[in-house]
């Protein structure tokens, strides 16, 4: 099986394909395990019109999305870059916990869910951010 995968990827077009797919797999994953975590469902709250819902999970999708790039422009493998997207993710995922963390004033997931645009905007660039110094890290 893996002989026959390492022959679709050495050619340029399974190569799109399968970071595509390892990409669209690791999006849902990913913001799944996100979700799970987090106070408030992130599709129902942007089905209501919740800016603030909308510009976090707008984060942190670009910051997986980031994280991928980075690990995909490594060059090494399709399976480096499962491997790398994963390290970023669980980086991503611990600067998450931590923000809601050091922010023992509020709650920064129910803040989200009440629609705080400033909480919102600024959990977005805090993903967004973090992305760029993980995605520089993976080499």
């Amino acid at each position: 099986m893996k002989n026959s995968l390492d022959h679709l990827l050495s050619h340029p077009l399974g190569m799109l394909v399968g970071y595509f797919a390892v990409a669209i797999v690791a999006l849902i994953v990913f913001l799944g395990l996100f979700e799970v975590v987090a106070r408030y469902n992130f599709w129902k709250e942007i089905g209501r019109g919740n800016v603030a819902a909308s510009l976090a999970t707008g984060g942190k999708f670009f910051a997986i999305c980031n994280v991928l790039r980075y690990s995909i422009e490594a060059k090494t493998s399709l399976y480096e870059t499962m491997k790398w997207g994963t390290y970023g993710f669980i980086l991503l995922f611990v600067s998450y916990l931590l923000f809601e963390f050091l922010t023992p004033v509020f709650s920064v997931d129910e803040e989200i869910r009440k629609d705080n645009r400033a909480v919102g905007g600024f959990s977005l660039l805090i993903s967004v951010s973090l992305s760029y110094v993980i995605g520089a890290c993976i080499f």
